[in-house]
């Protein structure tokens, strides 16, 4: 006779349950009979992947942008602030250094909870890792009984507590919790702890204070609930409920917890990422397209592989640049509005306002083309849709104006802006230093460095003239500034180009001081005895890829081209003849680090060395001859003082574009600024030459690149070839030196009546 029946009925209870207990999970984890749903496997465990977000650094180091659908940064178990630990260990898993993934006393005491009605959670932290890692609960993890009510929950908990298990079979407790921060979710498309206290507090995870990472762990509760930006209060009691965690646990003393108490929560510095921010936004969207492209041959995923894009961008030059361009950009907005106050600029070459080109410029847009499907393709319908008012945000040089504004008006007050591209390259290496390609990427995404191709007017003559020196021309060739008349049989016409001021001298002058003054006449007389093809051919060799029509009027700069390929053009003079194609980056890597692609500059002989110096002497010309176009340089900063420096303005004939290309010993760079459309500028010779609307630009963006010693860019001649066989002292004419700073000279050369003449 058994003497103890009751205590042998409670162990072979408590022995079947275990026994089902572990039959349950080895069933789940088998996934038997395709009921329960598979787990992730061990190769998944090994090498667990998150949407990390790919990231692009510059030249010197610093994070560019990056491309993400989550934002997301990995951070080192280093980098972990030792209050974040605390905050994380008293809140979410204060046995987290001694269990194994599951902690029996808290999972025992759920059911407490549930009997005092306490939705209280009871997941460790490696099994909310689990879950959040390998999402559990998604349709790729479900079998047939997944969705049976009750009990579905009962097989993602046993998931999560095997999978817990394994990882830390796996990692190591710093693993375990360094994934655990980088994977969680902190709201504000915010992913994990290092973008999240960049996001919040504009700090890193290892600078967090005591307060900031008790809010951030609160947060991971409910991330829209706790959130410090759009319920502020409930934040601040959460916070607060951590602090107190903290306290319980000895983390803090009670001193301590209420002194952090009465701080209130200060997100001062909040700031979401997103590709309209940051600098160098025109630049990573054009980076992007390549990227894209590279990605779809390697099989990557450039949103969530959280690769390293390492490119040639200086922060500090584009910083620079971005800042010169805004500066004058800003100014010359304000003579714009001034210039046309009261009319429209969108008017023809007569000076009459063009019909319909409001109605025209809103055909092109999607909401147009929404409204008139939705009204069955009646445009009077969609008119009046559009010209209803909306709330929007529109662009202005004080930051963005929220205001209610219909469509139709609002593309009416964009049209008023002038916008600018502009790109600084290292002519040796290809190494393209800064790329602007527009005023705000935020309200206007065309870029105008690459994208974008405009007249480059008189900007184009050096092209012509570096034809002309490989072909037995020196600086020295004397022309004289006189009509010269092509004649086209095709269409029986007859072409005289005209001076910009619609005169000629009759002077006799070489072709250095005509380059230097921009005068057409001796540009046409050069394109006629080289013939257009040659000119073609030419600015082929140079890096030009837009087609170009092989006319006379070429050499006045009649077809489109980008400051991309003028910039890559000039940098061949500079550099000894040699193109470049200029590039941006220099290696891609993957998240571990390991290097994917690299990139090296592809490199062409295509002028001699001496061609491409006279070219440079005959650019120097711009800044040392009488009326040179870019003598206005000696009023506009410090660039020439102790400097040799060349360039050429360009502006085209009715001065819808304006151009300036600045070459000095280590930078080649290009701006280009005019209107969206082209009919849409100056009508004034005097305000709309490229020496006034870019010159300006540039003088800026390169006195900041001198006082910067870090760049070290440095003053000084051009290199010489060392057996130069041309003669450029043009039979002992002296020419005008101002590498010693003789300003008040060049000055008293400059004609009062001609002002920094452009083309």
């Amino acid at each position: 006779m058994i003497k103890f029946p009751l205590i042998r009925t409670f162990w072979i209870l408590l022995a079947t349950f275990f026994i089902g207990i572990a039959i349950w999970t080895y069933a789940v984890s088998l996934d038997a009979f395709g009921l329960f749903g598979g787990i992730p496997s061990t190769e998944n465990l090994a090498n667990p992947k998150s949407e990390l977000a790919s990231e692009v650094y510059t030249e010197d180091g610093v994070l560019l942008g990056k491309y993400f659908k989550e934002n997301r940064s990995p951070a080192e178990f280093s980098e972990l602030s030792p209050n974040l630990i605390k905050a994380l260990f008293a809140t979410e898993d204060i046995r987290f250094e001694n269990h194994s993934g599951i902690d029996m006393k808290g999972t025992m005491a759920i059911l407490w909870y549930v009997i005092r009605f306490d939705r209280r959670g009871s997941s460790t932290l490696t099994q909310q890792l689990a879950k959040n890692l390998f999402d559990t609960r998604s349709e790729l993890y479900k079998g047939t009984l997944s969705d049976v009510p009750g009990l579905g929950t009962v097989i993602i908990k046993t998931k999560e507590w095997i999978t817990a298990v394994k990882l830390e079979r796996t990692y190591t407790k710093q693993e375990i919790l360094t994934m655990y921060l980088n994977v969680v979710h902190f709201g504000s498309n915010t992913f994990g702890i290092k973008t999240a206290a960049r996001t919040f507090f504009n700090t890193t995870p290892d600078k967090l204070s005591l307060e900031q990472s008790a809010m951030l762990v609160g947060v991971l509760k409910a991330p829209t609930l706790y959130s410090p930006v759009y319920n502020p209060e409930r934040a601040l009691k959460r916070r607060n409920t951590v602090l107190e965690q903290m306290e319980k646990y000895d983390f803090l003393t009670e001193a301590e917890t209420e002194s952090l108490k009465l701080r209130p929560i200060d997100i001062g510095q909040y700031k979401v990422e997103n590709h309209n921010e940051g600098f160098g936004t025109y630049f990573r969207t054009e980076l992007k397209k390549d990227l894209q492209k590279l990605c779809r041959e390697k099989g990557l995923d450039l949103y969530s592989d959280g690769l390293k894009i390492y490119t040639t961008i200086n922060s500090r030059m584009q910083r620079y640049a971005e800042q010169a361009l805004d500066s004058h950009m800003k100014a010359q907005q304000a003579v714009f509005f001034k210039y046309w106050k009261g009319k429209n600029p969108w008017v023809d070459e007569n000076g009459t306002e063009i019909k319909d080109f409001i109605l025209n410029a809103a055909r092109k847009t999607s909401l147009f083309q929404a409204y008139k499907e939705q009204y069955n393709g009646n445009e009077d319908s969609a008119i009046l849709a559009f010209k209803r008012p909306l709330r929007t945000t529109l662009f202005s040089w004080r930051g963005g104006v929220d205001t209610t504004i219909s469509p139709w008006d609002s593309i009416a007050y964009t049209k008023h802006f002038l916008h600018s591209g502009m790109m600084s390259m290292d002519p040796f290496t290809g190494h393209i230093k800064a790329w602007v390609g527009g005023i705000n990427y935020k309200f206007f995404k065309y870029d105008h460095v690459r994208q974008g191709r405009r007249q480059p007017g008189s900007s184009f003559k050096p092209i012509v003239y570096a034809a002309a020196m490989d072909n037995g021309f020196t600086p020295c060739t004397e022309m004289v500034d006189a009509p010269v008349t092509f004649y086209n049989e095709e269409t029986n016409t007859y072409w005289t180009p005209k001076n910009s001021d619609g005169k000629f001298t009759g002077e006799r002058m070489t072709l250095r001081k005509a380059m230097a003054q921009s005068i057409n006449s001796v540009a046409a007389q050069v394109m006629k005895k080289l013939g257009p093809e040659r000119v073609v051919d030419y600015a082929k060799r140079l890096g030009i890829t837009s087609p170009l029509d092989a006319v006379p009027a070429l050499c006045l700069g009649a077809s489109d081209v980008s400051v991309f390929e003028l910039v890559s053009a000039y940098s061949t003079f500079v550099s000894g003849g040699t193109w470049t194609k200029p590039y941006y980056i220099t290696r891609i890597a993957d998240k571990n680090g390991n290097v994917l692609a690299t990139f090296n500059p592809e490199k062409k002989e295509v002028v001699s060395e001496e061609t491409a110096y006279m070219m440079v002497h005959m650019l120097m010309g711009a800044t040392k001859e009488r009326n040179g176009t870019a003598l206005g340089l000696h009023r506009l900063g410090k660039t020439l003082v102790g400097n040799e420096v060349g360039g050429k303005t360009g502006t085209t004939s009715n001065y819808s574009d304006g151009w300036f290309m600045g070459i000095t010993k280590q930078l080649v760079t290009g701006i280009w600024v005019g209107g969206e459309d082209r009919s849409i500028h100056f009508r004034s010779f005097h305000l709309g030459q490229g020496s006034k609307m870019a010159m300006p630009i540039w003088s800026y963006y390169m006195d900041k690149v001198y006082a910067d010693p870090v760049l070290g860019i440095t003053k000084g001649p051009f290199k010489r070839p060392a057996n130069l066989s041309v003669d450029l002292t043009c039979s002992g004419r002296v020419p005008l030196d101002t590498t010693g700073g003789d300003t008040n000279r060049i000055q008293q050369m400059v004609d009062p009546n001609l002002n920094n003449i452009d083309d």
